[in-house]
């Protein structure tokens, strides 16, 4: 490797402006980006690590922030020393970024082949033709399917790593020297997670380009940089050779960060925190295969909790106002046991057919045809007095919790609001020392009563929503990619809170996510599904083991397993 440093980080400072003044940030970081390197930087939310790779591009709000010290050499030039119109040829041009959520990133109004466009023709003197004919060489770079189609095509049309495609297109378009991915698969399926990072390895190795790649998962990391960057509360606590950090790991909390993601090889009877690293009480019980045998005998014994039978969703959509009505079955002749007690992993691609099966288990939106018998009753015939019943048994945590929680009201009677919708309980002061109860039965104390959702941190809020479910004792809970949004050592905590609720309580899950080591930890038995039909069920450590069918093969093979 060619060891000239096309980025230079020199003792940066960046403060922000609240209510007691400037409050620093990032605390005097130093850093090197080489010519023709992939570059990880890893930590947590609010470890500083996007705020600055922000100040690389110029890009912080300039009214609220500042480089209080240091600065960022970008091949020679000070960015902190550029003028508008210096900074604006430097975007695009030589430092390119990806962001996390493209939906957000794309205009919903414009097609996906004029937003490249415009890019070019913004930064070089291609004409239109010759922009369009670049456009669609690019899609077929980043392995777009019918580019000239996809040009035409608006953002809401195309899948999920689509869109990440079209932003990569988009960030690659004018040659960039750096490229900056900002968690560019957090959202994605482990599938097209993987086609992500294989895409950018070969870009990178084609043009060579420097990346700068930033996530939360060091695992993920490892797969696709040369060196890391391990962040921590605005410093740099560890950096160094890829392997080095993964296998050897110094800081103690890049033992924490390795050691919180679900291991595939061994099950953990609680997951360690980063407090356990702090507080030195890092747990090493393990479930013995033995333990596994033992317990799931006893829930195979008795009757099943819920018995889904050739269970179909069918959706119609018509072209024109007298168009032929087409079908899809996003739910295609699925069956299967859950029993009390039983965590029953759901796994598969976005599409396949997961949360449409879980909705339909809710009865938010009634199968086509099948049955669904819950503790021996087909809930698809209820009455609406007799589903409002099933209600107060059978409940849902959302993948995000900030959006199912109303802004205006406090957290506690958020969760106070189901009790007294089912008539729990005798009036609301038995009703407020139940919620405050719960809250800390989920690790929040009283004084979070009255705080508003805004005031909480995403693990945080993800409690709370836990909270709001388990307020009614339900008896079945359907967590629908509920820890997919979250850090790794917080999903670590969201896991073993839920393990510890249902060892309490005696809940039953149907764990729905695309992250498939998590899965494996959680579940009894796992059902992968694909295209609407599940293509096999089996308990969790043979079916990772031994897969029968090629497609549950291929979603284990795209976990990353660090190197």
């Amino acid at each position: 490797m060619d060891q000239k440093p096309l980025l230079t980080i020199q003792d940066l400072e960046i403060s922000f402006r609240g209510k007691d003044g400037w409050q620093p940030v990032i605390h005097h970081i130093s850093y090197s980006l080489f010519e023709n390197e992939i570059l990880g930087i890893v930590g947590e939310s609010g470890s500083g690590k996007s705020v600055s790779s922000l100040a690389i591009m110029g890009l912080l709000p300039k009214e609220i922030s500042k480089l209080s010290s240091g600065c960022a050499l970008f091949d020679g030039k000070d960015v902190s020393k550029l003028n508008q119109k210096e900074l604006q040829l430097l975007r695009g041009n030589e430092v390119s970024m990806i962001f996390q959520e493209p939906m957000s990133s794309l205009n919903p109004s414009l097609r996906c082949g004029f937003q490249v466009q415009e890019i070019l023709l913004r930064h070089t003197s291609l004409s239109k033709k010759q922009a369009y004919a670049e456009v669609i060489s690019l899609f077929e770079k980043v392995k777009l399917p019918d580019p000239e189609a996809l040009y035409e095509k608006y953002p809401h049309q195309i899948s999920g790593g689509q869109k990440q495609r079209v932003m990569i297109a988009m960030a690659i378009a004018c040659k960039p020297k750096l490229l900056i991915a900002d968690e560019p698969t957090t959202a994605l399926d482990v599938t097209v997670q993987k086609e992500i990072i294989q895409l950018l390895k070969e870009i990178q190795k084609e043009t060579g380009m420097s990346i700068i790649f930033i996530s939360h998962d060091l695992s993920l990391v490892s797969e696709i940089a040369n060196r890391v960057l391990v962040m921590y509360k605005g410093e740099i606590v560890e950096q160094g050779a890829i392997n080095s950090v993964f296998h050897k790991p110094q800081h103690v909390y890049t033992k924490a960060l390795i050691s919180s993601r679900p291991s595939l090889d061994v099950r953990l009877k609680r997951l360690p925190t980063i407090k356990d690293y702090l507080e030195n009480t890092v747990p090493t019980a393990i479930v013995s295969a033995a333990d596994r045998a033992e317990s799931q005998e006893k829930l195979y014994a008795s009757l099943p909790l819920l018995e889904a039978m050739n269970v179909e969703k069918e959706y119609f959509s018509s072209v024109g106002l007298l168009g032929k009505k087409h079908g899809f079955k996003a739910v295609n002749d699925v069956s299967f046991k859950l029993y009390e007690g039983e965590t029953l992993g759901l796994v598969g691609e976005s599409g396949c057919g997961k949360s449409t099966l879980g909705n339909a288990i809710l009865q938010l939106d009634k199968a086509t045809s099948g049955q669904i018998f819950y503790r021996g009753t087909d809930i698809t015939k209820l009455t609406p007095s007799q589903t409002k019943k099933l209600r107060r048994e059978v409940q849902i945590i959302f993948q995000d919790p900030y959006s199912s929680l109303n802004p205006r009201i406090p957290v506690g009677r958020a969760i106070m609001e189901p009790m007294q919708v089912h008539g729990l309980y005798k009036n609301d002061q038995e009703r407020k020392a139940k919620t405050i109860e719960i809250l800390e039965r989920v690790g929040l104390n009283e004084s979070h009563f009255v705080r508003y959702p805004h005031e909480f941190s995403g693990g945080q809020r993800q409690r709370i929503g836990i909270a709001r479910t388990i307020a009614l004792h339900p008896k079945l809970i359907v967590c629908d990619e509920s820890v997919s949004a979250l850090d790794i050592s917080v999903q670590a905590q969201v896991l073993n809170l839920l393990n510890e609720l249902k060892e309490n309580f005696g809940f039953t899950y149907i764990f729905i996510s695309h992250d498939l080591a998590v899965v494996k930890y959680m579940s009894d038995q796992v059902m992968v599904m694909n295209k609407g039909k599940m293509e096999e069920i089996a308990d969790a450590d043979t079916l990772y083991a031994h897969p029968k069918k090629e497609y549950t093969k291929k979603l284990i093979d795209a976990i990353p397993k660090g190197n």
